[in-house]
């Protein structure tokens, strides 16, 4: 697959290189899937094409290509400049707290500062790990955050709740990747509407916060993902607080809940004024996360 003659010049990874990041940057791209930047974004591209190891670049980057190797890396790369997909959608793989996850357009690339949480078993919120035998993660996606608590915490039943059937299958698929199908249970629910009288120590939940205007405004890898995973109302907040409605009502005595709502940490304070937040501390800051408990809960 040629697009342009001059690619004949181009022999090494380092070459190749070069030449996406040029093109990233021509074409303008976004990034924010995985990595920030045109170069970060290149090497990851190439490595997977090259099934390389992704995080050794330097010893490959004056390897040179095989005629069929450098039509495989031209062609991912047009491909990203054409199409403008987060390049997980075209590898089909996303990382998240140094875990693989099989991700396609029918879900949103996984990305949260809960990932990170979890990695720490949310201490010190939570004493014992041991204990949590119940979690709920809420617009479940592909499962991630789902994988992420069953892994953190190995004595608890996982319920992954989400309202899409596409993004359910998805996060079937890598329960079973992980080997975890016996501890976590798909539901099919509209936040809690499925969930009968099911009660967790321990909510979890990445839902929809993006304000219409900002929705709106995304550039196209964003619009790419599905748009029931992003937007939530005028002001981002609609899918929350349907989370802070009921959450009491499936939480054990003494159990947490625990949200990501990105940027809108001032418009739910102000919204919610008699509630007591804590805001968590995450590599991002500790704007993005909420922690109540359930005896804060309305």
């Amino acid at each position: 697959m040629k697009h342009f003659d001059d690619t004949e010049s181009l022999i090494t990874v380092r070459d190749w290189l070069r030449f996406a990041v040029s093109r990233f940057n021509e074409a303008g791209l976004s990034f924010g899937h995985g990595s920030d930047n045109a170069f970060d974004e290149a090497a990851y591209l190439i490595l997977h094409t090259l099934h390389l190891p992704l995080d050794r670049l330097e010893p490959f980057l004056d390897a040179s290509l095989t005629h069929g190797e450098a039509e495989e890396v031209q062609a991912v790369v047009e491909r990203r400049v054409r199409e403008r997909l987060p390049a997980a959608y075209l590898t089909h793989e996303a990382w998240l707290a140094g875990q693989r996850f099989y991700v396609d357009s029918r879900v949103i690339v996984p990305r949260s500062f809960i990932a990170e949480l979890l990695g720490e078993q949310l201490a010190p919120w939570i004493e014992d790990p041991a204990q949590v035998t119940s979690v709920l993660d809420l617009c479940t996606g592909s499962g991630c955050l789902a994988i992420l608590a069953a892994l953190a915490f190995p004595e608890a039943e996982v319920d992954a709740a989400d309202l899409s059937p596409d993004a359910l299958e998805v996060a079937t698929r890598n329960r079973a990747d992980y080997g975890l199908s016996e501890r976590i249970h798909p539901f099919e629910s509209d936040l809690f509407s499925a969930l009968g009288a099911r009660q967790y120590d321990l909510i979890i939940s990445n839902p929809p916060y993006v304000n219409a205007d900002s929705v709106a405004a995304l550039p196209p890898e964003y619009q790419a993902e599905p748009a029931l995973a992003l937007g939530s109302g005028v002001d981002g907040l609609d899918a929350t607080r349907g989370i802070l409605a009921a959450a009491k009502t499936h939480l054990k005595p003494g159990g947490l809940l625990v949200v990501e709502i990105g940027h809108n940490r001032d418009a739910l304070e102000a919204a919610c004024p008699a509630l007591p937040f804590i805001w968590l501390d995450t590599a991002g800051g500790d704007q993005f996360v909420f922690l109540l408990r359930r005896e804060d809960l309305p």
